[in-house]
């Protein structure tokens, strides 16, 4: 049996909140996608971080220390920013930190690290939920073991202690300004994004709807009125605008480029391609380089994936929506380290923690670029 290491003391409810049941080049691109197929070598280093993808972790707990989980929804250099936030938290705060990137895009995968993780000895889990609807009962599960944080996409039917990440809705909504920008004229417009099982997808597409169709929402309209999502199938018409289809990938970015090269072959009179992951952009680049059409169809992005920062300096990319996925390890890091030291208030009333996304053109690509390569070590 796994040590479980030195005992904790947590606050009352401190597990559970609540008490309801419940690429620097364009043409490396597929350099960048069989990249992100394989998984960084795991184990602890000297400084106290402890990385870990496609195997089991190691039992963290051996030599005393405090031991956290920090999971994503699959493997992409998105994440591998949020990894160096994640690493740089552990030296400061002493302590080690699993970042555990799935393999796959599956609710399945990513349980299997999870329950890998915590037969190791881990002692708090901050998670990124591929399908959060659907994985409730498991959360709720996991909370009840350790302390429970999501980051990046938030499960708020679940009984996790806080979301730390950004409003996805209003992102979407400054990725619809973009389009609007790009193309003021209007026309139709293509979106392209990972999948829809997450609750971040969700609000980030019905974000960028509401500002091509002319709409005054915001996020809790939607919380409110569950039943007044746009339909994910069939075209979405406005005054201007017209959503002609959203294309998913499943997480998959070599799809994401076939289905971007079909969508060009089917529809033909195009004014905008919007891509929401973070490899959907370059993917969605690819196809409009491979079909002669670059600068004739305005390509606007998601997150911060060199392709799409570099297209954005060459004036072929109106503009990206980026994150701060740095933040998003640290902040995660650092709010577990303080769980476990039995300060809740931590916590705060919200339960969330707003990490604000920023558009980036070309005014101000080179600025954003250049701060980015340093968080990353380049």
């Amino acid at each position: 049996m796994v040590s479980s290491g030195p005992q904790l003391t947590f606050p009352a409810g401190i597990l559970r909140c609540c008490c309801r049941p419940v690429a620097l080049v364009v043409f490396s691109f597929f350099g960048l996608i069989s990249g992100c197929s394989e998984s960084p070598s795991g184990g602890n280093s000297p400084s106290g971080a402890s990385v870990s993808s496609g195997e089991a972790p190691s039992d963290n707990n051996s030599s005393g220390r405090r031991s956290v989980a920090f999971v994503t929804n699959q493997i992409a250099d998105f994440w591998k920013i949020a990894e160096a936030g994640a690493n740089d938290a552990a030296k400061e705060f002493d302590l080690d930190v699993d970042v555990v990137m799935p393999p796959e895009a599956t609710a399945v995968v990513q349980k299997q690290k999870v329950e890998d993780l915590l037969t190791s000895g881990v002692q708090a889990v901050a998670i990124s939920p591929l399908d959060a609807d659907n994985q409730i009962e498991w959360l709720n599960s996991i909370g009840e073991k350790v302390p429970l944080i999501t980051h990046d996409s938030d499960a708020p039917q679940s009984d996790r202690l806080m979301y730390i990440g950004m409003d996805n809705y209003a992102a979407g909504r400054a990725c619809g300004e973009l389009v609007v920008k790009a193309v003021p004229d209007g026309g139709k417009v293509l979106l392209a994004i990972g999948r829809l099982e997450q609750d971040n997808s969700k609000y980030r597409r019905q974000g960028v709807i509401d500002v091509l169709l002319g709409r005054d929402r915001n996020a809790a309209y939607y919380k409110e009125q569950p039943d007044a999502w746009d339909p994910v199938d069939g075209e979405i018409v406005g005054d201007k605008y017209t959503i002609v289809a959203t294309v998913t990938d499943q997480g998959k970015p070599e799809v994401a480029l076939s289905k971007a090269e079909d969508a060009l072959n089917t529809y033909t009179d195009l004014k905008a391609m919007a891509g929401l992951f973070e490899y959907n952009p370059p993917a969605l680049y690819q196809a409009l380089k491979k079909a002669g059409k670059l600068g004739q169809i305005a390509l606007v992005g998601f997150d911060e994936n060199d392709v799409t920062l570099q297209a954005i300096k060459d004036g072929e990319c109106a503009g990206t929506v980026v994150q701060n996925p740095y933040m998003y390890g640290y902040e995660s890091v650092r709010v577990l380290n303080e769980i476990l030291s039995g300060n809740d208030s931590v916590i705060p009333e919200s339960k969330y923690i707003d990490i604000p996304p920023r558009s980036i053109t070309r005014e101000n690509v080179d600025e954003y670029w250049e701060d980015l390569r340093s968080k990353k070590g380049q």
